[in-house]
């Protein structure tokens, strides 16, 4: 581990390798688990002032499951969370004509209609924040069904740092991840 800034992070980033391979896990993070994506304070906001935008690109099972529940639920440990259908899948998940999963908050984001991307936590993973009075810890997220992202990564030797550039530098922002690739290339 690492401090850069207010983040300790977690040596995994620069270590292990990962490319997601939605041909092959047909995007399984957005349906396993038994939770809805973490959602950040800011995010329920977004959430909710989104919706109806959004909406129009939801299944009616997404729907359904957002107007029973709210754009966003409290979970029984008071974490905040996307809603899910039925206990199994997010809410916001839409799934292509080969069954593949993909997010419908982003779906619109890409149509223009909103500005906002998706929950943060979506956009990080395989990486994962958490919060702390003082600090972020940043860590790589192990899970059985992205072994077959895990293997791409190493194909394409892409660290997982690498893989979620985008969503680290929307997190801490583009001094931070300068900072972060100086201390890849002094780690290697």
């Amino acid at each position: 581990m690492f401090q850069l800034g207010k983040a300790i992070v977690s040596e995994d980033l620069f270590e292990k390798d990962f490319v997601c391979n939605l041909n092959a896990c047909r995007g399984a993070c957005c349906v396993e688990g038994e939770a809805g994506a973490p959602v950040t304070e800011e995010e329920t906001t977004l959430l909710a002032e989104t919706y109806p935008k959004i909406k129009d690109f939801l299944r009616p099972e997404g729907i359904a499951a957002i107007e029973a529940q709210g754009t966003h639920i409290v979970s029984p440990l008071d974490e905040l969370e996307t809603p899910l259908v039925d206990g199994a899948e997010c809410a916001y998940v839409t799934f292509s004509e080969n069954g593949i999963a993909a997010c419908g908050i982003e779906q619109a984001y890409n149509a223009g209609v909103t500005n906002f991307k998706k929950p943060i936590s979506c956009h990080l993973y395989p990486v994962r924040i958490q919060e702390y009075s003082e600090f972020s810890a940043v860590n790589y997220h192990r899970w059985p069904i992205c072994d077959d992202a895990c293997v791409l990564g190493k194909e394409l030797q892409v660290p997982v740092y690498k893989f979620v550039k985008d969503a680290l530098t929307r997190k801490f922002g583009e001094h931070w991840y300068d900072e972060l690739e100086k201390v890849a290339e002094t780690y290697q």
